[in-house]
């Protein structure tokens, strides 16, 4: 199955994520399909991004979001 899901990245105690496409077989941080967006929570305001185009399309095709991803769609406005 097909996940839209969060990619930790940046350093130690400084994270940001780009939202991507994957496998639900591959690793946290391994191999994806598509990145889609990007989440920075540490920034001063937070930093959230997404292709909305792209979400929505991933979505209708079968893909399911976890639940952080979820909430940041529902946020970004890409989905309701």
């Amino acid at each position: 199955m097909v996940k839209i899901r969060l990619k930790r990245m940046g350093m130690k105690k400084k994270p940001f994520y780009r939202i991507v496409v994957a496998d639900e077989r591959a690793s946290r941080d391994g191999r994806f399909v598509e990145e889609i967006g990007y989440y920075n929570p540490v920034s001063t305001p937070v930093e959230l991004k997404v292709d909305k185009e792209k979400a929505q399309q991933w979505i209708k095709n079968g893909a399911q979001p976890t639940d952080t991803v979820r909430a940041l769609l529902k946020k970004s406005g890409a989905i309701e």
